[in-house]
């Protein structure tokens, strides 16, 4: 009983949680004009709080927690359909998945370690982290502290291979952890809101066992950890409240230190906004902010031939008396102008468009509660990025409720993640998890999240598509990727339906195509799709999943590969 409320306690002290107004973002955007959310900028400013003054959502009455710690044993068949080869594994699991929800906290986590023994030499051994925390603490009526963190596996290099089943000694993988934490702050000052909030984050990913790329394409640098700070402000008021429009004013900073190469970002954001209602449903919003964003690194150290040098590891050695060369900067004004519609309580539509970063700017967030058990939501999104900065705010638009599935090959919470309740669909991570990214990029895309849940079943939907451009400094030695792009596009289903009480069953299917303009590269498609049914005698579980993937790199690799598990669980 006191490990159980040891651990529920740091459920609901240490993880991340729904945000308040300000700090509200989709992708990295502040709180729209008009008290939606800003579909994805970049930015903390990429649009300001709302005039209209947003109300934080109203704590939970119910009061419940659950804590059920396991271990698991299983044995896995992976057959390669084009060569005929099959492995097995024997798999050893341990891990936790706990929830809770208070008046003060709310929170989620989903935890797995795994060691895999191949038995054979062609089955590497390894171990697996695999994991998702989300939550959040209420201090006060007005304060609260918000976290997150995350393990999971994905693709290092956009070119490489794109292997479905993530278990033994694969190309192009690496294992990737994150987490950010911070107090938020909503107020009142007679009529203004005031909104603050700080986050600090930190990601770190493992280099690839192997690169999986075809012969002869040039290497790219490998991505090493990063910690990233934001801090925001905001004052708003409604229409009427101090002016016949609503108004409101944001200021931000946010820094991300990465030990690559040393490199840095850094941003500096101001923004005001007015919105005009014109109507019971309808509202116009236009604002204009200044920003400065300067990304640097230092050049890696070379041989006596010029090339770079690496480490153990393969990564660029920093040449630490080097001078400091700038990748990406932008200083001055940016504007947008859009609408806002909201007919009913249960519809909100917004877009903006404007000129930023030196071209035009397109941002906007749509939601459709049709029932109590569906939800949709679309954004469209633009802003400068890192993958650190980008991975953490990902992290922090995961609802604190999601569907846990018992994983069985390695792809669990490195695409979409799917909320269990009706309240909010969900939310992607393909856009970052397209591949590890070690330079600064201008991210743009769309994406979009369905939830249904009705009955025993519950059906989630994904689909999206990003585009990163890419940014470094010109002529540095070793660094290819100046001037380049790559885009992704994706798509992702999930259902689950509960046969009874101690049994039900699980269905997955994914598909990915991906494309970089790097001199040789080649396009990646990547689809697959799993089956797992479950079923309980008490504390004992047992599972049984099958799997078929399919990747294809350009007309020179292409990969078939069917897998069969079947596990034992016993559940503390």
């Amino acid at each position: 009983m006191i490990l159980r409320r040891f651990l529920l306690a740091g459920v609901a002290c240490g993880l991340a949680a729904s945000p308040t107004a300000l700090a509200a973002q989709v992708r990295d955007g502040a709180v729209a004009p008009g008290g939606g959310m800003a579909a994805g900028g970049a930015d903390p400013a990429q649009a300001g709080s709302a005039p209209g003054g947003a109300v934080a959502n109203a704590a939970p009455s119910a009061r419940r927690a659950r804590i059920t710690p396991y271990v698991e044993v299983g044995q896995l068949l992976s057959a390669d359909l084009n060569r005929g080869d099959v492995v097995t594994y024997t798999t050893l699991a341990a891990g936790v998945n706990a929830a809770v929800q208070t008046a003060r906290a709310e929170g989620q986590i989903s935890y797995r370690y795994e060691h895999r023994i191949g038995w054979s030499d062609r089955a590497g051994s390894g171990d697996v982290h695999s994991g998702l925390a989300r939550g959040s603490y209420r201090l006060t009526r007005d304060l609260s502290v918000e976290g997150g963190a995350l393990a999971t596996r994905s693709r290092a290099d956009i070119r490489g291979a794109a292997p479905g089943v993530l278990v033994g000694d694969i190309g192009n993988i690496s294992q990737i952890y994150t987490a950010y934490i911070g107090p938020s702050l909503v107020t009142q000052a007679g009529p203004v809101q005031i909104g603050a909030n700080y986050r600090l984050g930190y990601t770190r990913v493992d280099t690839p066992g192997l690169s999986g790329l075809a012969p002869g394409q040039p290497r790219l640098d490998y991505f090493s950890d990063s910690v990233n700070q934001l801090a925001t402000f905001s004052a708003t008021a409604r229409p009427g409240a101090v002016a016949p429009v609503g108004l409101s004013f944001n200021a931000a900073y946010d820094r991300d230190d990465a030990g690559q190469l040393a490199q840095r970002y850094e941003g500096w954001f101001v923004r005001g906004d007015v919105l005009k209602p014109i109507s019971p449903y309808v509202a116009l919003t236009t604002g204009v902010g200044y920003e400065r964003i300067e990304t640097s690194q230092r050049d890696p150290e070379r041989d006596a031939a010029g090339r770079p040098l690496v480490d153990s590891r393969g990564r660029f050695i920093t040449d630490p008396d080097g001078p400091r060369r700038i990748a990406y900067r932008t200083d001055g004004v940016y504007y947008d102008a859009g609408v806002i519609w909201r007919p009913d309580r249960r519809t909100s539509v917004e877009g903006h468009v404007g000129e930023r970063y030196g071209s035009l700017s397109l941002t906007g967030l749509a939601r459709y509660q049709a029932s109590r058990g569906v939800v949709i939501q679309a954004a469209v999104y633009d802003g400068i990025q890192t993958f650190g900065r980008q991975l953490r705010n990902g992290l922090s638009n995961l609802p604190t409720d999601f569907i846990e599935t018992r994983d069985a090959f390695g792809q669990q919470f490195n695409g979409c993640v799917f909320s269990a309740t009706g309240t909010t669909p969900g939310g992607c991570l393909n856009d970052v998890l397209q591949s590890v990214q070690t330079s600064v990029y201008r991210a743009r895309g769309a994406d979009a999240t369905i939830a249904m849940s009705r009955g025993r079943s519950t059906l989630g939907f994904g689909i999206g598509y990003a585009n990163r451009r890419l940014f470094a400094p010109e002529g540095s030695p070793g660094i290819i990727v100046y001037g380049a792009e790559d885009e992704s596009y994706y798509a992702q289903i999930f259902f689950a339906h509960a046969l009874g009480l101690h049994s039900g069953l699980n269905v997955n299917g994914f598909v990915n195509y991906y494309a970089s303009r790097l001199a040789g590269a080649e396009d990646v498609v990547s689809l697959g799709t799993t089956a797992s049914y479950y079923r309980n005698f008490g504390r004992l579980g047992t599972t049984a999943s099958v799997g078929l993937y399919h990747f294809t790199v350009g007309d020179l690799t292409n990969a078939l590969s069917a897998q069969a598990l079947i596990a034992a669980r016993y559940q503390f």
